[in-house]
Formats: structure tokens, C-alpha cells, sequence
């Protein structure tokens, strides 16, 4: 089959698709991906197609409000719909869509009358076993977990309205509105891949025929690649060091974060491991190495713990590492895996981004690796997590499709 993965936002959203597309690739399937131009190495370098999609709009800071995220938000959809319609062939026989690119995919396939298959990376459904997790890692109670569930669905379509009109329009379809289109889906049994380990995020009970956990898509990165000679020359000159990194989040703020970061492993006694990232994260001195962009399944497995931002991809790798973290949540769905973190007994309570000090990151570091527990639980699930085959299982759902 010819498959397009249509994917957008940060490292995070997209970097698990190659893997993805990789294992389907192996099984004879052609695979291009579809997103920004800042990830075509990564896509090539996977040995898939790339096809690019408007810019992304950046990780918010988390400062912004509300109103002038969904505008913002509102403006990068509105162009991620054209660059879709310019992205998709006629040739292709089927789209897999993120959560990102669903409410503009489905009405691309009205339109050229091609199926699609949901890939997220995040639970998007409702659901009374826990809220939305755009609106952070405190459950509501049944009835509220799934009623702020529905109502988070409603503001997703909001953000998509303008987008979908243009879409629909470009297309020659008839006007529909996200939500009408969005329930015919669900009315359908529309089949959803959910690119998480069960371990971390249990299917929920009340979820319809068709939502599927199935494991964690793990990034592609060459079987023989290494860690550069610096870094394993740190790693070798002393005991395991901690991660400290914050991604594609807290742009801008590099200066502040080494200081904190710096002042944090003097109070604690440990050798860290800095990673800039967007935020340009740097420091310098006994003990501290700052790195660019390396394979976390080559470096987390070397750490004692990992201060991050929470988001869904590193939190994995952190828990396939089986190391414990601290998580530092920034933003969107980073207080929800932050939440799970600490659920399942691999991190002790996140410290907010907001409230992020020497005094509170050192602290935290101490019981992380000092306290077994936190360790302990990381390696259960890392356990599991190796058992798990989650491209294998979106690929028998490909194959479905096949078969048709």
C-alpha cells in the first residue's frame, strides 16, 4: 500500500512516526510522512518519503493565555489544512492521521474517497477514568472527567472551524462543520491507534469498539549508531549523571534553566548531563556536560534519573529506560504524564515549570535517586514496555486494511 503519516507540531509529535513508518516500510508498505520542513532529515534519515506541511507554530510559552493560544492556534491549522491538501496524491490508499491532523485528514479522505486510520500519541477520547488531558492530571470525578472530556472536544473544534470551511471548500464538498463530521466518525467506529504502553495509560472501560492501546511507537534511530566519543568519555569518568532537559519547551529561557540546573547538582552533590534543546539550555563546570539532540534510547539508559518536561515521547523513554524521573511540566498534556509518573511511583510529585528552583529541582533530584522506590518502579514498567510490540500492532491494523 501506498500510506501517508500525516503528523505536526514538535519533536515529540512527529519523531515516534518514524519508527512507525519504518516497521511499515519492512513489512513491503511504500511510507512517506507528511510534516514541517525542520524534520525531513529525520524522516529521510528513517529511509521514508518525505512530504512537507507548513511550519510549526512553535511550543507556547507557558505564560500565554488561553484566548491568544486558540487564536494562534486557529491561524497554524488554517495553513496545516492547505499544506495537507497539497501533501496527499491520489495514489495514496491510506492516511494515518495524528491527533493534530484528524479534524483536516477526514475531510480529505471524503474527498478522494481514501480510508484513514488514527495514530495518537495521546489519549483524546472522553472518558470518567481521568480528564481531558490538555486540562491537567486531576480527575473530576466520572460524570466531570467526561464532560470536561466532551467540552475539550468542543473547544478542538472551535480551533478548527476556519480551517475545516477553507478545506471543505478547496475540496468542492459540501459545507459540514468539524463536529458534525467529527461525531459521523465516532457513529462509524472510526479505529484509533494509540501509540502508549497500557502500562502507563490502561485502555479505559468505557471507551467504544475501535480506541486501541497499543504500545509505544519508538522513534527510528540507526541500529549502530553510538553516543559521540565526548559523551561516553563523560559517562566513563564518573558515576551515572541525571538528564536534564525541557525539549522543544521554555524557549528562551536557557540562561535561567542553567542556573537552576547548575545550582540544583552542586546542592545534590551529582554529575549532570545538560541538553539545550529550544530553550538553549547550557552550562558549563565539573561534572556537566551540555549536549545537542542525541538518541534518548542510547543516553537514558546511562542516567540515575531524567528532569524533563513530561511530554509523552520522553516520558516513555524515560520509563523504557527504567530510570526515574522529575518531571517539569510546562504546558498541554505535560501535567497529565507528569501525573502518571508519579501514579505509578517512578517520580516523586512534578515541580511546575512555574515553581522550578534550585532549592525545589535539588530536592526532588535527592529523592529520585537517592530513594529505591522511585527506580524500582521505573524498571517494572520497563519490563513491560519490552514485551510490547505497539508498530507490530498498528501494523496488523494496516493489514486490515489490506485485506479490504
Amino acid at each position: 500500500m501506498r500510506i501517508l503519516i500525516a503528523a505536526a507540531g514538535s519533536y515529540g509529535d512527529i519523531a515516534p512516526y518514524t519508527g512507525l513508518g519504518t516497521r511499515l516500510r519492512t513489512a513491503g508498505h511504500d511510507v512517506a510522512i507528511a510534516t514541517h520542513d525542520g524534520f525531513a532529515p529525520l524522516v529521510r534519515g528513517a529511509g521514508l518519503r518525505f512530504r512537507p506541511l507548513p511550519a510549526d507554530a512553535g511550543a507556547p510559552g507557558p505564560a500565554v493565555g488561553r484566548r491568544a493560544l486558540m487564536r494562534t492556534a486557529s491561524a497554524f491549522v488554517r495553513d496545516l489544512g492547505g499544506g495537507l491538501a497539497d501533501a496527499v496524491e491520489e495514489a495514496d490508499d491510506l492516511l494515518v492521521l495524528s491527533t493534530t491532523t484528524a479534524p483536516l485528514g477526514w475531510h480529505l479522505a471524503e474527498a478522494l474517497d481514501v480510508p484513514t486510520i488514527g495514530a495518537y500519541l495521546q489519549p483524546a477520547h472522553p472518558t470518567r477514568e481521568f480528564a481531558p488531558v490538555v486540562s491537567g492530571a486531576r480527575t473530576l470525578g466520572g460524570w466531570g472527567n467526561r464532560a470536561m472530556g466532551r467540552f475539550s472536544l468542543r473547544m478542538v473544534d472551535r480551533v478548527y472551524a476556519d480551517a475545516v470551511g477553507d478545506l471543505r471548500s478547496r475540496l468542492g464538498l459540501p459545507a459540514a462543520t468539524t463536529a458534525a463530521v467529527r461525531a459521523r466518525r465516532e457513529r462509524e467506529a472510526w479505529p484509533v491507534s494509540h501509540g502508549f504502553s497500557p502500562a502507563v495509560v490502561r485502555r479505559p472501560a468505557d471507551w467504544r469498539a475501535g480506541l486501541d492501546v497499543v504500545g509505544n511507537w519508538w522513534p527510528h534511530h540507526d541500529p549502530a549508531a553510538r553516543l559521540p566519543s565526548d559523551v561516553e568519555d563523560f559517562l566513563g569518568s564518573g558515576p551515572a549523571p541525571v538528564f536534564i532537559g525541557f525539549g522543544s519547551m521554555a524557549a528562551g529561557e536557557g540562561e535561567r534553566l542553567g542556573e537552576v540546573a547548575v545550582a540544583a547538582l552542586r546542592r545534590t552533590g551529582l554529575r549532570g548531563v545538560l541538553q539545550s534543546g529550544r530553550a538553549g539550555l547550557a552550562a558549563s563546570g565539573d561534572g556537566i556536560l551540555t549536549v545537542g539532540e542525541l538518541p534518548h534510547a542510547l543516553l537514558f539508559p546511562r542516567m540515575a534519573a531524567v528532569v524533563h518536561h513530561a511530554g509523552a515521547g520522553t516520558t516513555a523513554a524515560g520509563l523504557r529506560a527504567g530510570v526515574p524521573a522529575v518531571p517539569v511540566p510546562v504546558t498541554a498534556d505535560q501535567p497529565f504524564w507528569a501525573g502518571r509518573l508519579t501514579a505509578l511511583g517512578a517520580a516523586p510529585a512534578a515541580v511546575p515549570f512555574r515553581e522550578l528552583t534550585a532549592e525545589r529541582l535539588a530536592d526532588a533530584l535527592t529523592r529520585a535517586v537517592r530513594e529505591t522506590t522511585y527506580a524500582s518502579a521505573a524498571e517494572a514498567v520497563a519490563r513491560v514496555m519490552a514485551a510490547e510490540d505497539g508498530a507490530g500492532q498498528f501494523l496488523k491494523a494496516v493489514e486490515r486494511f489490506e485485506a479490504e
